[in-house]
């Protein structure tokens, strides 16, 4: 930007604001390695320049101070936010260490925003928690892209009534206290649930569902804060990094929405999966049943309730309760899965039985679908019942498509019509289960209910259908196993059953299916003789109609924001495949 293009930026702005965007801020690189600086101006103008940031959160045992921005602030005026934010200055105590830094700079702007005498500040205790990357646009003009760290602070063993503040007005249109479980109203736009909260100098709940709330108040208080409350967090290390998002903190890259949605709610379901396989004492038997959840996993099944129940307006912790237990039958029927395939890894670790023994697996899955009915019963529904009837059908269901699947492997010939059973039973009816429960217990109508378990079966028919495409089309890096490892095997996927059923002559892939082994260029061979058999795109035309009828159900039942989720969901394995 040149000097007369600076100038025209600022043009109409406040002129103490206008100033301020001549202060050098630090320009960092994804991982907050300094890289050089820049004008605020040149940060925060056009398409911004990535820099770093600061969020101070300022509490009094359950209480958070929070401020409303200035009308004059050029970016996000009038918005409110956590107490203090800002950035640390190319400045001595300011550029060096990048934690003593933020923290020399968030005592800084504490005093010139908020008035608080330095003799005060000098009192709090500041503990840095944590970073996070993301760009939000609050116009085509101006844009914050931020390295933002994290800083809890406490002003024990001051009170509030002690602490003098003054706003500096240019900076800060308002300042209110406000109670942790009002935070959440704050965050998540909703109306005052908090009435009832006696708390000296709590001037009681405000309604903060037509207020605008900073995006990045709303990403640090769900991704450092939220799940330890009323505890304060510990420490983290590394950079969380959220892209680029919208005012109410959703991102705008495809399938992140999702992602964010799960790993709020994974938290919390793990949790309560870990307490509920402590219940086993045996301590031998104990670490088989939990040996797979320390290989991650994204838990989709397990958080796929609470999803579903927010889409339709109502969730809580017994979704989550709900969520774990089909979780622990799902791993249970992985440790029994693999034993009877031989497979020697899972989730990049031994399987159960290579790493305990054959016995113990066996014995490590029933135990595991002995708890998961037995934290069914903390859940408080008098459609209890029907919970449980839905969630033993679903084991039923697994077992029998687990079984026609190994008879498959003695088969010369399997129908279309069998593999579409087989699948529904393996892998789609733990989706419908997860929705059709995750809506019942939400209070969905009846015809709630049947939309999200048809939406949740045509789900599980498309992710099992795509599966079988990404194994034959993608590249070995990004599945983690040889590609194509289906045809060597000579898996009955739809794929391979389209192709032993059609007329045409494909001798690479007859020369390669179920051997086992093959050299690279046969493999080749045989996958483009599945394109061209149209095979591939069988499969895919396949998939996609269940993809179009998932959509269809949800279309069926009230737009809300959460719906939007299930929709990415939804178009998770399109965003893989392409």
């Amino acid at each position: 930007m040149t000097e007369e293009s600076d100038l025209n930026a600022l043009r109409g702005h406040d002129g103490s604001q206008a100033d301020m965007m001549q202060e050098r801020c630090i320009l960092v690189d994804s991982s907050d390695n300094r890289t050089g600086s820049e004008t605020k101006l040149k940060c925060h103008y056009g398409e911004g320049l990535l820099h770093r940031a600061f969020s101070v959160l300022l509490f009094d045992g359950p209480m958070l101070l929070v401020q409303k921005r200035s009308d004059d602030k050029i970016t996000f005026p009038s918005v409110w936010a956590n107490t203090c934010c800002s950035h640390p200055l190319d400045i001595p105590g300011e550029n060096e260490d990048s934690v003593v830094g933020v923290i020399n700079a968030a005592k800084r702007k504490l005093h010139q925003e908020l008035g608080i005498p330095m003799q005060q500040i000098d009192q709090i205790d500041f503990e840095h928690i944590g970073r996070f990357q993301y760009e939000c646009r609050w116009d085509e003009n101006w844009v914050e892209n931020e390295v933002d760290h994290v800083i809890v602070a406490t002003i024990m063993p001051m009170s509030r009534d002690e602490l003098q503040i003054d706003p500096n007005p240019n900076e800060i249109s308002e300042v209110r206290w406000v109670y942790f479980g009002e935070i959440f109203d704050m965050v998540s736009g909703k109306k005052p649930l908090n009435s009832d909260i006696d708390i000296h100098g709590y001037d009681g709940p405000f309604d903060w569902k037509d207020e605008l709330v900073a995006p990045w108040f709303k990403l640090l208080w769900w991704e450092f804060i939220a799940d330890s409350m009323p505890e304060f967090p510990l420490p983290r290390e590394g950079v969380v990094s959220f892209g680029e998002v919208d005012m109410d903190g959703n991102y705008l890259t495809p399938g992140q929405n999702l992602l964010y949605a799960i790993s709020i709610h994974k938290y919390h379901v793990e949790r309560v999966i870990m307490q509920s396989l402590s219940k086993m004492k045996q301590e031998r038997l104990h670490g088989a049943m939990t040996h797979l959840f320390s290989g991650g996993g994204k838990r989709l099944r397990a958080t796929l309730p609470t999803l579903v129940g927010e889409a339709l307006g109502k969730s809580g912790l017994d979704h989550y309760t709900l969520g774990a237990a089909i979780e622990i039958i799902h791993n249970f029927t992985l440790v029994h899965d693999d034993l009877m395939d031989q497979d020697p890894i899972r989730r990049g670790l031994d399987a159960v039985h290579i790493e305990y023994d054959d016995s113990t697996a066996i014995n490590a899955g029933d135990a595991m679908l002995a708890v998961a009915f037995e934290i069914l019963a903390d859940i408080d529904s008098d459609k209890l019942g029907f919970l449980v009837r839905e969630i033993g059908q679903m084991v039923r269901n697994v077992a029998h498509g687990q079984q026609e699947d190994i008879s498959f492997e003695t088969r010369d010939e399997v129908s279309e019509a069998e593999y579409m059973a087989m699948i529904t039973g393996k892998t789609s009816v733990m989706f419908e289960t997860c929705a059709g429960t995750g809506a019942i217990l939400a209070d969905g109508s009846p015809e709630e209910v049947d939309n999200m378990k048809k939406w949740g079966l045509n789900l599980g028919l498309c992710f099992q259908l795509m599966d079988d495409l990404i194994d034959i089309t993608g590249d070995t890096k990004t599945l983690g196993k040889p590609a194509g490892s289906d045809i060597v095997q000579g898996k009955k996927t739809l794929i391979a059953i389209h192709a032993l059923q059609c007329k045409e002559e494909l001798p690479a892939f007859t020369r390669v299916y179920g051997k086992g082994d093959c050299s690279e260029e046969d493999l080749v061979r045989a996958v483009q003789e599945l394109h061209d058999s149209s095979s591939i795109q069988y499969a895919k035309d396949r998939a996609m109609h269940h993809h179009a009828l998932a959509h269809e159900y949800l279309d069926k039942i009230p737009d809300r924001p959460a719906v939007s989720v299930l929709r990415e969901l939804t178009d998770f394995q399109l965003i893989r495949i392409n």
